[in-house]
């Protein structure tokens, strides 16, 4: 009997629209988040290693680590960040990891009392840049995991590996 697949999915074809939407129709915040400096390419990193820890992708977890390797995050972080821990990152971007890692425990709805936390720690608009980058990074985990299913489903478990 095929075990059920464990990682997160999009729920619906109209929750995955919406997400594969939202970036044509947010161009500008896109570019604000990306190229503005208000994260910094290590940060983006991090934070994307952050999510993709709690969802699981394999995809987005071999493409960012290769990605976080190049822009010079040592091996030693880069693993720890995939094990779900912040220990070896810098301070000063500690509490936005953590609600990178809040961020994606909620299916990118997070509480409103934490992010004010992130606003108040970060500035509303790098924390607009920050929340940018976890909408992202969600997107690509649950496009990934997405696929994983569909494949699970089609061949009776045997392809779309349910394991992280």
């Amino acid at each position: 009997m095929m075990q059920a697949f464990k990682r997160r999915i999009y729920g619906s074809l109209k929750e995955m629209a919406a997400d594969l939407v939202w970036p044509l129709q947010n161009r500008a915040r896109l570019r604000q988040a990306m190229r503005s400096g208000l994260v910094s390419v290590q940060f983006r990193e991090r934070l994307m290693m952050a999510v993709t820890a709690v969802n699981q992708c394999r995809y987005c977890a071999t493409f960012h680590s290769h990605e976080s390797a190049r822009v010079g995050l040592p091996q030693t972080e880069i693993r720890a960040l995939l094990a779900g821990e912040l220990a070896l990152a810098p301070e000063e971007e500690l509490p936005a990891l953590l609600f990178a890692q809040h961020y994606a425990e909620q299916n990118g709805r997070p509480d409103p009392v934490t992010r004010q936390s992130l606003q108040t720690t970060y500035g509303p608009a790098r924390a607009e840049a920050i929340e940018t980058v976890l909408r992202l990074i969600r997107m690509g985990n649950l496009l990934g995991n997405s696929t994983d299913w569909l494949l699970y489903k089609i061949s009776n478990g045997r392809w779309g590996k349910n394991d992280y």
